[in-house]
């Protein structure tokens, strides 16, 4: 088996689920779901696109700690509380990601871990 590269945003709910926020194995990074949280998990804004903007950085950080950047996403999943935001997201989604284009799974979820999530998303990368 591969070595395993595991990177902790040292979120507060990463022991209490036992998770991580990426792990790299290989040329692969699996980067789990990303809240629209600002840093230290906290939610200062109920505006999906803002969201879904600090998602994407959380995103964008967990690969930089891997070696890889945006432009190694090949799927994404935007897992949302309701397709109300999907615009929105989609939105903050194209900007991030343009001419990359990855894969990409929408799914409505329904009701999230915190009250004021509106959605997650997660990505896989290869190098």
């Amino acid at each position: 088996m591969q070595a395993r590269q595991r990177v902790s945003s040292g979120g507060k709910w990463e022991p209490i689920v036992g998770y991580s926020r990426a792990v790299r194995v290989g040329d692969t990074a699996y980067v789990s779901g990303c809240s629209g949280a600002e840093p230290g998990g906290v939610f200062t804004t109920t505006d999906p696109y803002q969201q879904a903007k600090n998602a994407i950085e959380t995103i964008r950080k967990a690969l930089a700690e891997v070696g890889m950047g945006l432009e190694h996403v090949v799927k994404t999943g935007v897992y949302l509380r309701t397709m109300d935001h999907w615009e929105e997201v989609a939105r903050a989604h194209r900007e991030a990601f343009g001419e990359i284009r990855p894969a990409c799974l929408w799914v409505e979820g329904g009701k999230m871990v915190h009250p004021d999530m509106l959605m997650e998303i997660d990505a896989i990368a290869v190098e």
